[in-house]
């Protein structure tokens, strides 16, 4: 009787001590409103996904935190806005961010529908890092960031973009009229072509060379409102799209959707009216490349304009494998004696 009681008693944190080579991910609702966070892993890129639904319902003030394979690739987390599955369970669920499978997005084909604002990460990749990245390739519906455990850079499109969003890109907007997303110039279709189009990267604008960011129409009001955002296809040239992290720090990540900015919530303030586009297509904004930095000794996070963010606090993966260790000790050690 006492083995057995041994055994049902440790097997859970011998179990969680397994793993503890998983990443911990926070998924942080601080909006004023319930979303709908969904997560989806390209198979065909990777086969490793985390052991957690691929949708939930996550009311305002809320979170929850899982494990994510060291090794996650091609993974992506974003947020749905106005969702209703009980008579149409599919990618019309939702105002923005629906997917294939209603709540649980569906593993092979669950992708969210545009507009839709998204969280990316590849673990492990090349040299080492870890790549990550807040897209609004796919348009804007939420703000967002990301943040990681080891004050590696914040990724991160902090403000509303709905409500100055420009004519041809606004919408879809909710019973009230206002709107819950602004479309990207290529979902929106504007040169008419999307499989070869300036807007998409497509056809004969298929490489870095041959779309620029200059080619993308209002690909300033994207950028300047959201500089730490991946705004087009090859944003990475901004040198503030694509962020790093060494893979050796073994970070741990937060998503905050309406990330709280200077003491606000984001979503409440409108966009600087300096930044209201004209239409006119604008060149890309370079800066300082994003470099994986140290640990920090302080939990203080810093965002990359010098401002602090005042996000959701996660431990690291070691606090809570000391945690299990030591309740492992200490009640498998006494049931043993």
């Amino acid at each position: 009787m006492k083995l057995r009681t041994v055994i049902s008693v440790c097997a859970p944190l011998l179990s969680f001590s397994e793993r503890s080579s998983a990443r911990l991910f926070t998924v942080s609702n601080a909006c004023p409103f319930t979303i709908w966070p969904a997560m989806f892993t390209d198979l065909t890129v990777g086969t490793n996904v985390p052991p957690f639904p691929t949708g939930w319902e996550s009311p305002p003030s809320t979170s929850v935190s899982f494990g994510v394979p060291d090794n996650w690739k091609a993974g992506r987390i974003w947020g749905r806005r106005d969702c209703d599955f009980t008579t149409n369970p599919g990618p019309n669920s939702c105002l923005d961010g629906g997917c294939n499978g209603g709540l649980l997005c569906d593993p092979h084909t669950g992708t969210g529908v545009p507009p839709a604002t998204v969280a990316e990460w590849t673990l492990e990749g090349d040299n080492n890092f870890d790549y990550y990245d807040v897209s609004l390739v796919d348009g804007y519906n939420l703000p967002m960031a990301i943040i990681t455990s080891v004050s590696c850079p914040v990724a991160s499109c902090p403000v509303d973009l709905g409500p100055l969003c420009p004519i041809p890109l606004v919408g879809p907007f909710d019973s009230t009229g206002f709107p819950v997303g602004c479309k990207s110039a290529c979902a929106a279709n504007l040169d008419g072509d999307a499989t070869n189009s300036a807007n998409c990267c497509s056809g004969s604008h298929d490489t870095a060379a041959t779309c620029p960011s200059s080619g993308v129409q209002f690909y300033s009001y994207f950028k300047q409102n959201c500089p730490n955002s991946y705004s087009y296809a090859f944003d990475e040239s901004s040198g503030t799209a694509l962020w790093t992290c060494n893979s050796g720090l073994g970070a741990d990540y937060t998503v905050t959707f309406c990330p709280p900015v200077n003491g606000t919530v984001a979503g409440i303030s409108a966009v600087p009216s300096s930044l209201i586009p004209t239409g006119t297509p604008s060149t890309s904004i370079a800066s300082s490349s994003p470099t994986a930095s140290p640990p920090s000794a302080s939990p203080t996070l810093v965002h990359p304009n010098g401002s602090a963010l005042s996000l959701p606090w996660s431990f690291t993966r070691w606090t809570w494998l000391l945690a299990a260790l030591f309740s492992a000790f200490f009640v498998c050690g006494r049931w043993v004696a």
